[in-house]
C-alpha cells in the first residue's frame, strides 16, 4: 500500500504521482496487490493553502488513485459541485466516482446540518462505487472535540490505511458469491485479489469494508483525540517548568507551548489504535 498526505507543489504531486503510477503498472498482473491511498491536501474552510496548480495536478492524478480522502473543501474542488447539504456532497461523490472512476471515496470532516447531525457533532462520509460506477454511500457521526490538535488528517489516514487493509482481509471468500462467478467466470474469490479491492454490487453500503474501517478509524481518534485533551494542562505544565523566566514571557515561546501540548498522544495511547473501546456505526444515505 502507498500513502500520499501533504506536497506543496504541482512539480511534487507529478513525482509522487509517477511513483505510483509505476507500482501500478509492476504490479498489473496481479490485481489487488498494490493499493494508493492518496489524500489530495489542498485547502480548507474555503481557501486554497498550496500553489494554485496543485489542484490540476491532484486532478489528472485522481483516475490513479483507489481511496482519496479529501474534506469538504477539497472534495468541492475535486468534483466542482458546490457541497451545500447531504443531497449536494452526495452528487459532488457520484460526480468523482464517474468522471475520474475512483472506487473509493472518504469525505472527512463534514459539517452539515441534518436531523441526525447535531450542532455539536462532525460526519464523515464515504462510498464504495459499484461495477457501474454507481455511489454506496454511507456516513457516520461522531461529536466533536472542541479543542486545537495537530496532526488529525495524518492520523486518518495513516489509520485508514491499515484498517482498510484489515477489513479487506476478512471479507475473504463472502464478497465474491456464486451469482458473480456465474457473470464473471474466473474472478478471484478473495476481495485482495481484485484490483482496488471493489466488492460485489449486491454488497450494502453499511457491509463494505470501506464502511467498517471507517468505524474502527473514527473510534481510535476520538479515543485518542480525548485523551490527548484531557491530558493538555499537564504538557503544559511540564513545558513551561522547563524553560526560563524569560521564555516564559516570550509570545512565541508561548505559542510553542501550546503546540506542544496539541500534538496527539500517540505512543502512550496505543491501546486505543489497537483496540479501541468507542464503538460508532455507518448509516445509510
Amino acid at each position: 500500500m502507498m500513502l500520499s498526505g501533504y506536497i506543496p507543489g504541482a512539480e511534487a504531486v507529478v513525482a509522487v504521482g509517477n511513483i505510483a503510477k509505476e507500482l501500478k503498472v509492476k504490479n498489473r498482473e496481479t490485481p489487488g496487490r498494490f493499493f494508493w491511498v492518496l489524500d489530495p491536501v489542498m485547502g480548507d474552510n474555503g481557501k486554497i493553502y498550496v500553489a494554485e496548480d496543485v489542484v490540476p495536478a491532484y486532478k489528472s492524478l485522481l483516475p490513479y488513485a483507489d481511496l482519496i480522502l479529501p474534506n469538504q473543501f477539497e472534495a468541492e474542488l475535486l468534483s466542482e459541485v458546490k457541497i451545500t447539504d447531504m443531497d449536494s456532497l452526495s452528487r459532488a461523490i457520484q460526480a468523482l466516482h464517474e468522471k475520474y472512476r475512483i472506487p473509493h471515496v472518504i469525505i472527512t470532516s463534514v459539517s452539515l446540518s441534518a436531523p441526525d447531525h447535531p450542532p455539536d457533532h462532525l460526519c464523515v462520509v464515504g462510498s464504495t462505487m459499484d461495477s457501474r460506477g454507481r455511489a454506496r454511500l454511507f456516513k457516520i457521526v461522531f461529536p466533536s472535540i472542541d479543542c486545537y490538535f495537530c496532526g488529525t488528517g495524518d492520523m486518518f489516514g495513516a489509520l485508514i490505511t491499515s484498517r482498510m487493509r484489515e477489513a479487506v482481509a476478512t471479507a475473504t471468500d463472502t464478497t465474491a458469491t456464486t451469482a458473480d462467478e456465474q457473470h464473471h467466470p474466473g474472478a478471484p474469490r478473495r476481495l485482495a485479489d481484485r484490483a482496488s479491492w471493489l466488492s460485489d454490487d449486491d454488497v450494502p453500503a453499511l457491509e463494505l469494508p470501506l464502511a467498517r474501517a471507517t468505524e474502527k478509524v473514527l473510534a481510535s481518534m476520538h479515543e485518542v483525540l480525548s485523551r490527548t485533551r484531557d491530558g493538555m494542562p499537564a504538557v503544559v505544565e511540564r513545558t513551561r517548568a522547563a524553560m526560563t523566566e524569560a521564555d516564559r514571557a516570550d509570545d512565541t515561546k508561548a505559542h510553542y507551548v501550546k503546540t506542544k501540548a496539541a500534538e496527539l498522544q500517540l505512543v502512550r495511547n496505543l491501546d486505543c489504535l489497537r483496540t479501541p473501546a468507542t464503538e460508532f456505526r455507518a448509516k445509510a444515505i
